[in-house]
């Protein structure tokens, strides 16, 4: 999938099957791939004696009562997966800020974060940033001239922790844009996202989803959410720019949430089987055209390893900050859906990202207007997509470091709930 310019360079009270929601039956939390049908047994008749002293006693046969409708989920994890969504403390309602729209987004003003991560009460204060990005998809800050490579990573990574995600996930190390490129800084845990670089890099490749160099007629095939192709893909990524054309290069990002909630309940419920195949084998190609080997270390989580870019997740899968589902099946590192003809997968994935397009509002545009403008996202819940417009014409390259952390394994906890459902009831509980 064409990188975008971003990608070049996706303990609480454990829930139980009670809280699973009787129309999608009962599932087996212990065994992930197990939907358990729930049945009523068949009602036997007591038998009625006839009254005449040799009349033989009569059986009434067996009522059948049919089983209820089961769905199965297309992934739900190990109990120890499924978490109560985290509820905000207040730590951070006295910075000033603004909601962008009323779906996604919010904007901080006069928020040095470089501050916030040597305070004293900085586990708390990030705590709340974190269910704050999940919940409103993506925040930004401006002007964060105090923060370096080091802080920015430090900044993801108890992001993170502080809201949940395995100890074995840290940060990730990308296949590419690593501190091997030319333009790759010396750290391997940031992506330095280059215009330069990608003119490079992706110019030559053969695979259709990179379009550097081509015509530009279809810029919906830039979005995407962040390392979707691992089997531990990233839940927040920090992008920082240090170097600003003259005009453009804005970013775009869209609510999955929002996506979700307006779909049909049955056809939501059936995406909910489903699961897709997730994979980059661009960047394979990109690295044998320009005669580099891709990173095949850890990159970042034991399960991340080797040539192989490719995991299998759910079409729709639960934010366990927010409890919320989303579509995830959205962009870019998306190859296929299972279990489906060709051509139905080709349909579902192209109408996904037609909702996506066709949907304004459900996106967010940030113009970054200062070296150091920063965004933090949710990679679980958002996708994004860069605006290359400023590479036609001289106004400059435009370059930022990004800082991704990795989250869980994406999974479907049938008990979790809509984004409009859950503000709806948490309105009526305040009311």
């Amino acid at each position: 999938m064409a990188p975008s310019i971003e990608q070049v360079v996706p303990e609480s009270v454990t829930q139980t099957a009670e809280h699973i929601p009787e129309k999608l039956g009962a599932v087996s939390l212990d065994n992930p791939s197990t939907a358990v049908e729930e049945q009523n047994p068949a009602v036997q008749a007591p038998a009625v004696q006839a009254p005449a002293v040799e009349a033989p006693a009569v059986e009434a046969p067996a009522a059948e009562v049919p089983a209820k409708e089961t769905i199965k989920p297309a992934a739900v994890p190990n109990s120890s997966y499924i978490k109560a969504p985290l509820k905000l403390s207040g730590a951070i309602d006295s910075w000033k800020n603004f909601e962008v729209t009323p779906v996604i987004g919010r904007e901080y003003a006069d928020v040095d974060l470089a501050a916030v991560l040597s305070a004293e009460n900085s586990d708390e204060l990030l705590r709340d940033l974190a269910i704050t990005i999940s919940q409103r998809g993506v925040v930004f800050f401006r002007a964060q001239d105090n923060l370096t490579d080091a802080l920015q990573k430090q900044l993801a990574q108890r992001l993170g922790e502080l809201s949940g995600k395995p100890e074995t996930s840290k940060l990730h190390i990308h296949p590419i844009a690593n501190a091997e490129r030319d333009d790759g800084g010396k750290d391997d845990e940031i992506s330095v996202i280059s215009s330069a670089q990608a003119k490079k890099i992706y110019t030559h490749s053969k695979s259709k989803l990179f379009t550097q160099g081509v015509k530009k007629q279809n810029g919906k095939i830039g979005w995407h959410s962040d390392i979707t192709f691992e089997p531990i893909p990233s839940d927040y990524s920090i992008l920082r720019l240090v170097e600003l054309p003259s005009t453009g290069g804005d970013t775009l990002w869209a609510s999955g949430y929002e996506l979700y909630d307006r779909i049909s309940e049955p056809y939501q419920r059936f995406l909910e089987t489903l699961t897709a195949t997730y994979a980059q084998p661009g960047f394979n190609e990109a690295a044998a055209a320009n005669g580099f080997k891709l990173f095949t270390g850890e990159r970042g989580a034991p399960e991340n390893v080797g040539e192989l870019l490719e995991a299998i997740h759910p079409v729709i899968r639960t934010n366990p900050v927010t409890g919320w589902k989303s579509v995830f099946a959205v962009g870019q590192h998306v190859a296929k859906i299972n279990d489906v003809t060709e051509l139905e997968s080709e349909a579902l994935l192209a109408w996904f990202v037609r909702l996506l397009v066709d949907n304004h509002d459900l996106q967010v545009r940030h113009r970054w207007q200062n070296p150091n403008d920063l965004a933090i996202w949710d990679n679980r819940s958002v996708y994004h997509a860069a605006t290359p417009d400023y590479l036609e014409g001289n106004y400059g390259e435009r370059k930022g470091n990004r800082a991704v952390s990795l989250g869980e394994r994406p999974y479907l906890d049938p008990a979790s709930v809509s984004r409009r459902e859950a503000l709806a009831a948490e309105s009526s509980a305040t009311a």
